[in-house]
């Protein structure tokens, strides 16, 4: 029997160059449910193991990446107080792709064109693994939380609603 082979994302590529442990998980977007909820759902996983991507915003143009469970709401007060500024929104849909190199359904916080502060939600901290973006709609990737904060570079603290 053939070994299906894993799609090869930048975020599945930084993973493998670095040696840390992960497994993807492949999920069908043919019906355009994207939310994270139904990603849970798709790839069987309980929803508050799997975890979403979020880019926000502060003036002038500084950019902020927040990963939260999929069932919960960003608060924007709370994170922009973990990541030092005043006011954050989110980034506009439309500047996604320009600006990550992602694109809805598909950004996670490592292999971005440039690396920007992440902030995970403390929830994810205590964790064994975390389910997350892999870098394209239809592809998670399930890893410890603790890997992805050091390879991105990023803090814990209480971001939600």
């Amino acid at each position: 029997m053939a070994k299906k082979k894993t799609v090869k994302t930048n975020a599945v590529r930084l993973l493998e160059s670095e040696g840390i442990p992960f497994e993807t998980i492949e999920y069908d977007v043919d019906d355009g449910q994207l939310d994270g909820v139904s990603v849970a759902e798709k790839t069987g996983q309980r929803a508050d193991m799997v975890y979403k991507t979020l880019v926000t915003i502060a003036a002038p143009h500084e950019l902020f990446v927040c990963i939260i469970p999929v069932a919960e709401e960003l608060d924007l007060k709370k994170a922009a107080k973990a990541v030092g500024v005043k006011k954050l929104d989110m980034l506009p849909l439309k500047d996604l792709t320009k600006e990550t190199g992602y694109v809805r359904g598909g950004c996670t916080a490592i292999g971005m064109k440039k690396p920007f502060p992440v902030v995970i939600d403390q929830s994810a901290e205590m964790l064994p693994v975390f389910v997350v973006s892999a870098g394209k709609p239809g592809l998670q990737m399930k890893l410890a939380p603790t890997d992805l904060a050091r390879l991105a570079g990023a803090s814990f603290d209480t971001i939600v609603k």
